[in-house]
């Protein structure tokens, strides 16, 4: 569940976004001004922080600012009643992702922050970490405890995929279409023959493992035990 920082002065606003954002499934923290943003991320994770620009003690501005000095990269929607062009421009030097002016239309902000989200997400997603292994998507390197090897592409891609979403059964056309192309000339075969490189490269790997959904597909099983099939 995402996880979201409101840096709010106006109680009742404040109120108000944590009720809309919880309603639609979000774990919400409020928090009245800059400071206190940032210790809350001193003690906790966030994907996301909506912020006022006038705030008491520290304001938007400063908040984003100490932000990406410390090379905080968390995705800030910032909200305020300036409407100016150059009160905006700031905004988006200092680091800001996007911006709303007051009054807010709530379910508008709610796409906002899922726009954010999705963004944020697909950034993070060039990295898959399995138990001890990592899967580096911009070298098709996987790297364990033990060794770091460079798979070829397609070989990766196929692993990649399935290591995304764990226990998630894909059939062989999916991963066809999705790795090798809706107009490729290969056959479902191709995925058989990379499936078996892919385990007899890991076959001792005990974060993972490939199982076969007998006449389904496959899917990529977190924890130890022997490399099985199921009906």
């Amino acid at each position: 569940m995402f996880r979201i920082l409101i840096a709010e002065d106006d109680a009742e606003l404040n109120q108000l976004f944590r009720h809309v954002l919880i309603k639609n499934g979000y774990t919400v923290k409020g928090v009245s001004n800059g400071k206190e943003a940032l210790d809350a991320l001193d003690r906790e994770y966030f994907d996301l922080i909506i912020s006022d620009i006038m705030m008491p003690v520290m304001d938007g501005y400063e908040l984003v600012r100490a932000l990406r000095e410390a090379g905080n990269r968390v995705s800030v929607l910032m909200i305020t009643a300036k409407v100016a062009f150059d009160d905006m421009r700031q905004g988006f030097l200092l680091g800001t992702d996007d911006y709303m002016v007051k009054p807010v239309n709530v379910n508008e902000m709610v796409l906002r922050v899922g726009a954010l989200l999705r963004r944020a997400q697909m950034i993070s997603e060039r990295r898959q970490v399995l138990g001890g292994t990592v899967l580096e998507c911009d070298s098709f390197t996987v790297v364990t405890e033990e060794e770091s090897v460079v798979l070829p592409q397609k070989e990766f891609m196929l692993l990649y995929k399935m290591a995304s979403f764990p226990g998630k059964i894909f059939t062989r056309q999916q991963l066809m279409d999705d790795i090798w192309g809706y107009d490729s000339d290969s056959d479902a075969h191709t995925v058989e023959v990379h499936i078996s490189r892919l385990r007899e490269r890991f076959r001792d790997n005990p974060d993972f493992k490939i199982v076969t959904m007998r006449g389904v597909g496959y899917k990529v099983a977190v924890g130890g035990g022997r490399e099985r099939k199921e009906e």
